[in-house]
């Protein structure tokens, strides 16, 4: 039965990506924030960098995961995170990632969209 349950899983249909691009998200352990840029609906990244996160810490791959334009108060870089680490950010406080202007127009109430987007 175990083994029959594992092969279910392996095979299960992605979940729907709980946030969206453009959304402004903060990691639920680490002290960093966001903006998506990219959503894959199940782990696509080198085994060695799944591996590198301690196993107590790991995330299950079968779940959506976000590339974010990230900042912490000292740097900004792209992060890679699993939906189960994320949580909404709603304070408003605006972003300083140099790529932002790139990938983003900022509308008026301080909204994210990607450009090149109709929505």
């Amino acid at each position: 039965m175990g083994y029959e349950l594992a092969m279910r899983n392996e095979t299960a249909k992605p979940r729907e990506a709980k946030y969206r691009i453009g959304q402004v998200v903060r990691h639920r352990l680490y002290p960093f924030r966001g903006v998506i840029f990219d959503v894959d609906p199940t782990f696509n990244n080198t085994e060695e960098w799944w591996l590198s996160i301690p196993e107590a810490m790991r995330p299950s791959k079968d779940q959506p995961f976000y590339h974010l334009l990230a900042e912490n108060a000292e740097t900004e870089y792209s992060a890679y995170v699993s939906e189960q680490n994320l949580l909404p950010d709603d304070s408003g406080e605006p972003l300083r990632h140099p790529e932002l202007e790139e990938k983003f127009e900022v509308d008026g109430e301080g909204n994210y969209r990607a450009r090149g987007r109709a929505n």
